[in-house]
């Protein structure tokens, strides 16, 4: 059932109030209070529009894909490739081929890594990243640093948590073959001047990696403008289903990298001497892929789409900005992250209190938030504190759910005195 907001409310939210209803989880209930989740950084909550793509694909055109000759698979086949199209226009991707079916973000900085990164980085190479990298745009850089001689570096990033540019561009240089770099971090929702990067990377030779995974549910993402080489992101954090992503890379990057893992579908001859493959995206999607989780997540794109991604972005704003006054109002609270340019994340910390209690004491009014070091431990030590508590924020939140944040926080505070 969809929340009842008084009129300036939703005018000042845009309106999209009314898209709750999408959401049958949001209308469940624990201990009789109301579900208020704020942790759509970590996984979204999935609409009927999605769900109901998923299930009518398994009750109407299950079949294996690029294989049969029946009606059947052929109709498996056709919503597959279609959903990659609906994903290439989200991206902005010039081609479909372009666009790489992935299990997530992770998977496809690696597939990146391993692929484009063994073949190309030689020792004394160096990969430079940001101290506000998910592990995902760390660790992969660093197993293929390990194999083949090359250099991690990490630009620094300010007390704000905003990437330090002239500390970027003193470790730029002739040697910088890789930049990647988050769009939005997930720890802090600082959005990163990915564009002047990108120039300033390609100004030296060097190809960009982008974590995307933040900022593709909730910013207007066009690849080509932001000047990215490769682009990642996850289906599960914009509204699709779990265990599944997708990968951008130019084309002229992805024909020249070699497959990373080999099996049926990205072949074209095999014999017992030697192998070829087939063309993109094929030669990157070995194997029988999550064929429902494809057309679930080209649902949830057009989903996005549907209501408008401009409309999302501001209404994720103000209620960023809501919560972010209201959230002061709390005794020996301190907002950790204060960047001009922030999306949908609010992290803080709070005196006496560790995030983890903080986390569990909210959901005791089934308030969801999460508390850890977001996977992202080098900013943490950057910025002094062990973890921090973090409520994330998506389309169908409202200041209703930020006044429940607040309120339990303050019980919270109550409670250790």
């Amino acid at each position: 059932m969809a929340t009842v907001l008084d009129g300036s409310t939703a005018r000042r939210l845009g309106g999209l109030e009314i898209h709750r209803q999408d959401f049958p989880i949001l209308a469940t209930r624990r201990n009789g209070k109301p579900l208020v989740y704020l942790d759509s950084a970590a996984t979204s909550q999935k609409p009927l529009a999605v769900l109901e793509a998923e299930r009518q694909f398994y009750e109407t055109a299950n079949a294996n894909i690029h294989r049969g000759v029946y009606h059947l698979s052929a109709e498996a086949t056709r919503l597959y490739d279609e959903a990659r199209e609906k994903l290439a226009r989200y991206l902005g991707a010039e081609h479909a081929h372009e666009v790489i079916f992935t299990r997530g973000t992770t998977e496809g900085i690696n597939l990146v890594a391993q692929s484009w990164g063994r073949a190309n980085l030689k020792p004394g190479d160096e990969i430079l990243l940001t101290e506000m990298e998910h592990h995902s745009n760390i660790v992969p850089w660093q197993l293929v640093a390990g194999q083949t001689g090359a250099v991690v570096k990490a630009a620094p990033v300010t007390d704000r948590g905003e990437l330090d540019l002239d500390g970027f561009k003193k470790l730029l240089n002739g040697r910088t073959r890789v930049v990647g770099i988050g769009h939005v971090s997930n720890a802090l929702g600082t959005i990163n001047p990915v564009r002047e990067v990108a120039d300033l990377a390609h100004g030296v030779g060097a190809v960009v990696m982008v974590d995307g995974a933040q900022s593709a549910p909730h910013l207007p993402v066009d690849v080509k403008a932001l000047g990215a080489d490769f682009f990642a992101c996850s289906s599960h954090k914009m509204l699709g289903p779990t265990g599944m992503g997708a990968l951008y890379g130019r084309a002229e990057l992805l024909d020249a990298m070699p497959p990373w893992m080999g099996g049926g579908d990205m072949i074209d001859q095999v014999t017992f001497e030697r192998t070829t493959f087939a063309p993109l995206p094929a030669k990157f999607e070995a194997g029988t892929p999550n064929i429902a989780g494809a057309i679930g997540f080209g649902a949830a794109a057009e989903y996005i789409q549907g209501i408008g991604r401009e409309a999302i972005t501001a209404h994720e704003h103000t209620l960023l900005e809501y919560a972010t006054a209201a959230v002061s109002d709390v005794p020996g609270l301190r907002v950790v992250g204060t960047a001009d340019q922030k999306a949908s994340v609010l992290s803080f910390v709070m005196d006496g209190i560790h995030p983890h209690d903080i986390g569990t004491i909210l959901d005791d009014d089934n308030v969801c938030i999460r508390a850890g070091h977001h996977c992202a431990q080098p900013l943490m030590r950057r910025l002094g504190v062990p973890a921090t508590a973090r409520a994330s924020f998506a389309l169908y939140n409202t200041e209703a759910d930020a006044d429940a944040l607040v309120k339990a926080l303050h019980r919270a505070r109550e409670l250790f005195g």
